[in-house]
């Protein structure tokens, strides 16, 4: 009898091994689908009466012949993306996958863009979903009418997601945008930057089938085996060939580029038409304490030709403003040690330190001991591998942590601010024993949502938290891939761990951060024309702003140019005399509650209330005030011992508006730049009246009469369905003029 039961036990076991593997494999379920647009295009009525609207504006504020001013998203992930297709399962409370045949439908009739780009991780494309993603981008193109005068533009594109553990070898992330549709060009397969230095390979760190299956059979009703699936497909990449000709590899292997050296040749080898525009630079999420754009000057690192713009904002915060606190101080010979509280900021290494020295007293331990406890706390977290020094402080709360690690000043800042990385020190960045343009940057500046859920230009109406931003981050916690054992506080520090872990989310300080996400930016062209070659060659010239979501309208114009021709945003100049300049901003629409008919004859109702949750772009005919203009000026480096605080003048000028809503024009010269003997970069900010935003005060200090925080309210502890609103003032960013010296 013991025997039969025995025998019955092991079939059971056996067979249950059995359903494991089969789950485990993925083999039985279907993965993501790019999907097939279903919205009807824009009515050319609708079209006509925006583009009437600006123009008028542009006459109004005294723009004699005004290009079109059109608003696109160039940063948009489907669940293609492997962070978003995890935020879309139940189990991180998403609301299901969303195709990038929903980015299509969405640009046209929730946000009514003019143009976007679809950006999922290059690393996540396998070939089937490259292939998809071309059919369907295409279906999006074909639906848009007369070429020549479509009523949105779909571009092509990934994202180069590139990093490292540690500052010397993180280059950041780059959106790799095509202009062309067609076979011949267009690369076989997206580049990827590959997985950060240091990390095991694909093979060896994905769970055996077994565990995903058994994940499978417990989250069943949570998306476990939709992740099964999408796990078994990231595992048939096989990586291309090294130091093979691109057109050489086959078309079913993953092509890697770890640097943005090696991504440039490649793309050089392709030849076609390619843009590369880097962001999220100041996003410290993911980038190392004491991460510099330095290292990014070096010989081919940066390609003139293909990186000409940058984004300055997106729903992942700000990057655009330099400060010279250190948030860790690295000596001549590479040693990392924790600086004190410095120029209004609080490291949140130090903060560590005060952590463990609290405990320690409320402990009974000696004042000595707790401060060379302390002391080790510290430089645990100065000293954790990947980004993970939030891990050295067992049981630490988000009160704990009060504002640490962030920029307390900055408009809308990003997680863990990196100042290095900032769009200020870039362009303050200078090599000038160099005769190429490689010697600095030279960006212009747009603005993106950086969605995860298939949604382009998010920004239009401060709404829905929960689905038009990746709040949901914070719930990455209780899944099996940021799940982290709960410790209890303790006394003392711990080294952070050094082996890698497949629950990637939790290395990082994933609930605190998600507090940081935004509703997004949007990008603005002044554009000959509709089509894609208009809109692309705008963005080449680099006469391109960036907004924080409303629609403002900006120019920005040198009134003295060469032989005395007006020069607009973007423009590289020589000039002898003083610069004249002319700025004219016009506030956003304000916007009506629900959607436009035209959206309601384009959508069904439930698609409508599905993707834009009822709430669509549609403007009144008021528009909001713009109440100053702030001039931003910056002094390119000599040479790389310039030191960057005293190059970049924030505000250098702040010129008042009219209250009325009727928009602002005003002019300014720089009585300095004779006396300069250098070049100089000028940019403006627009900035319109106060309104609330989402998470536009994502901490919610409570301050004590020393203006330290010791009190949090984060919008991470709020339900997702809370918009966490704070007031805050939105703002259009100018593309740079970059105004120099003759090289006689």
């Amino acid at each position: 009898m013991v025997k039969r039961l025995v025998q019955v036990l092991g079939v059971l076991v056996l067979l249950l091994l059995i359903v494991l593997y089969v789950l485990g494999t993925g083999m039985v379920f279907s993965g993501p689908v790019a999907g097939t647009p279903e919205a009807d295009p824009i009515k050319p009525e609708v079209i006509a009466e925006r583009a009437e609207a600006i123009r008028q504006a542009g006459i109004d504020i005294g723009v004699a012949k005004p290009k079109q001013i059109l608003f696109g998203d160039l940063h948009v992930h489907s669940t293609f993306s492997f962070d978003a297709f995890q935020l879309s399962l139940p189990m991180a409370q998403g609301e299901g996958a969303h195709p990038i045949a929903d980015a299509c439908d969405y640009a046209r009739h929730c946000s009514g863009l003019d143009f976007w780009s679809i950006n999922d991780h290059g690393i996540a494309l396998t070939p089937d979903r490259w292939s998809q993603t071309l059919d369907t981008m295409r279906q999006c193109n074909e639906i848009a009418g007369d070429p020549s005068n479509p009523d949105t533009v779909a571009y092509l594109g990934w994202e180069w997601t590139q990093v490292g553990w540690v500052p010397e070898d993180h280059y950041g992330h780059k959106n790799v945008i095509l202009r062309d549709l067609d076979d011949d060009k267009i690369p076989a397969r997206p580049i990827t930057a590959g997985f950060p230095p240091g990390t095991p390979p694909l093979d060896e760190t994905t769970p055996s089938p077994f565990l995903v299956g058994a994940m499978a059979l417990y989250e069943w009703d949570g998306g476990g085996p939709e992740l099964a699936r999408y796990l078994a497909e990231l595992n048939e990449n096989v990586q291309c060939e090294a130091d093979i000709p691109v057109r050489d590899l086959p078309a079913d292997c993953q092509e890697g580029a770890p640097t943005p050296k090696i991504l440039f040749d490649k793309l050089n080898d392709w030849g076609h038409e390619t843009m590369v525009i880097p962001h999220g630079t100041t996003w410290g999420f993911y980038t190392p304490l004491g991460s510099s754009w330095d290292k990014q000057l070096a010989p081919g690192m940066h390609d003139p030709n293909r990186q000409r713009i940058i984004e300055v904002f997106s729903g992942h915060g700000n990057s655009e403003e330099y400060r010279p606190f250190e948030e860790v101080t690295v000596g001549a010979d590479g040693s990392r040690t924790c600086p004190a509280p410095n120029h209004n900021f609080l490291p949140s290494c130090w903060r560590a330190g005060e952590i463990i020295q609290q405990r320690c007293l409320e402990a009974g331990e000696s004042d000595g001991e707790c401060e060379e406890r302390a002391t080790v706390a510290r430089q645990n977290y100065v000293d954790a591998y990947r980004n993970s020094g939030g891990n050295t402080v067992p049981g630490a709360t988000l009160d704990d942590w009060q504002d640490s690690g962030q920029c307390r000043d900055c408009f809308q800042p990003s997680f863990n601010y990196r100042p290095k990385s900032s769009v200020q020190y870039i362009l303050a960045l200078g090599r000038q024993d160099r005769s190429d343009e490689s010697n600095r940057f030279r960006f212009g500046f747009i603005a993106a949502s950086d969605n995860h859920s298939a949604r382009p230009g998010t920004g239009y109406k401060e709404v829905s938290r929960r689905e038009f931003t990746e709040a949901r981050f914070g719930k990455m916690i209780d899944t099996p891939l940021g799940y982290t054992p709960k410790t209890e506080p303790r006394p003392y520090s711990v080294e952070a761990s050094k082996e890698f872990s497949t629950a990637i989310f939790s290395v990082f300080e994933t609930e605190r951060g998600s507090s940081f996400f935004l509703n997004g930016g949007l990008a603005a062209v002044h554009s000959e024309g509709r089509s894609r070659e208009e809109i692309w060659d705008a963005m080449q010239r680099r006469e391109v702003y960036g907004t924080s979501g409303p629609r403002i309208l900006l120019w920005f114009d040198l009134l003295n140019g060469p032989d005395g021709i007006p020069q607009p945003m973007g423009s590289v100049v020589e000039l002898d005399e003083q610069p004249i300049f002319q700025v004219r901003a016009v506030g956003s629409f304000k916007q009506k509650p629900g959607c436009p008919i035209d959206a309601f004859n384009a959508m069904s109702e439930d698609r409508l209330d599905y993707l834009c949750q009822g709430e669509c772009y549609n403007p009144s005919d008021s528009r909001r005030p713009i109440t100053r203009v702030e001039v931003v000026r910056i002094l390119p480096q000599l040479d790389e011992h310039d030191e960057i605080s005293a190059l970049v003048q924030d505000p250098w000028k702040v010129i008042p508006c009219p209250a009325d809503g009727n928009g602002c024009r005003v002019a300014f010269t720089d009585p300095e730049y004779d006396g300069l003997a250098r070049d100089a970069v000028y940019y403006v900010r627009a900035i319109e009246f106060p309104s609330t935003a989402v998470a536009a005060d994502p901490l919610g200090c409570t301050y004590d009469a020393s203006g330290r925080c010791i009190e949090v309210s984060p919008c991470s502890d709020r339900p997702l369905d809370d918009d966490c609103l704070s007031e805050t003032e939105e703002r259009a960013w100018s593309s740079p003029i970059f105004v120099e010296r003759p090289r006689s």
